[in-house]
């Protein structure tokens, strides 16, 4: 059955109703108090101004309620590939969190496969649903041509990572056209009290370079034990020696290897210094 109630139209039949706009030129409704579809399908709470779709009691202005392990879907008009925006906004009230997601985590998924969350103590997984070691996990298949972490600059030249501190910079890793510098700070303004290196030789002779054998492998390579190494340059090695986590899991020892060129070039200069003075003796010796 069909009709008009002013200039509205009114459809009804045993399953619907409907109201139009003015029968001639079009225009809107209005439906006062609260509007239910479906019990759950939508609900629109007029004394509050909030939206639920799937829920009957909406606590915000628009929430979505779905099955467990449901979906809320936003696509465009087109495409079920549509994207998503989501726009901060300044709102003095709510600045803080222009976006929130509230959950054990926050998970990207293409074609029904999870490929990248961020878990609910912050962590960011990439490949992986489980955290490794440290903020950001990445698991990749080393086939293709694929790399596990790749920075691409706009520029010819610049700076790919910087490192900080709370006490400041503390290092990046800067790249040009041809190569790319792993640098720690080293500027003289933040260093006092210099003194030049002495026993250098010594020192060196303390070191034990060996050759071993890695277990991941076998592979056999040039190097030194960390633990004995610390002994001599303490600042190239980090870790504790035979340290284990609160499992019981070993948290093994690194080395930078960079960090044993001073001691290095100061052992060479000790052994120049040397040779240069035996040198000088054996010249005036041969001249008597």
């Amino acid at each position: 059955m069909s009709g008009y109630i002013g200039t509205k139209s009114v459809t009804l039949s045993t399953t619907s109703a409907s109201v139009g706009g003015d029968s001639s030129v079009g225009g809107d409704s209005t439906v006062s108090g609260d509007l239910t579809v479906d019990t759950n399908t939508l609900y629109v709470d007029s004394t509050n101004n909030r939206v639920g779709i799937g829920t009957s009691s909406p606590v915000t202005k628009l929430q979505i309620k779905t099955q467990t392990n449901g979906n809320a879907a936003f696509q465009n008009s087109t495409s079920v590939t549509g994207g998503v925006k989501i726009n901060a906004f300044n709102d003095a009230a709510n600045s803080s969190v222009p976006f929130e997601i509230d959950g054990s985590s926050l998970q990207f998924n293409i074609a029904a496969v999870e490929k990248m969350r961020i878990d609910g103590s912050g962590n960011l997984l990439v490949g992986t649903t489980s955290v490794t070691s440290g903020r950001i996990n990445t698991t990749y298949t080393a086939s293709g041509g694929l790399y596990g972490h790749v920075i691409t600059s706009d520029q010819a030249s610049g700076y790919a990572e910087v490192f900080y501190t709370t006490s400041g910079q503390a290092g990046n890793i800067f790249t040009n056209g041809t190569a790319t510098s792993y640098n720690t700070s080293s500027d003289y303004r933040l260093k006092e009290d210099v003194q030049p290196m002495t026993g250098a030789s010594d020192r060196v002779l303390a070191l034990n370079p060996v050759n071993f054998a890695w277990k991941a492998d076998g592979s056999r390579v040039d190097g030194f034990l960390a633990h004995e190494a610390q002994a001599v340059v303490p600042e190239a090695i980090t870790g504790t020696h035979n340290e284990v986590d609160d499992d019981g899991n070993p948290v093994y020892q690194g080395i930078d290897q960079s960090k044993l060129v001073p001691l290095l070039t100061a052992a060479l200069k000790e052994s120049i210094a040397k040779i240069e003075a035996l040198e000088a003796r054996v010249t005036a010796l041969e001249g008597n």
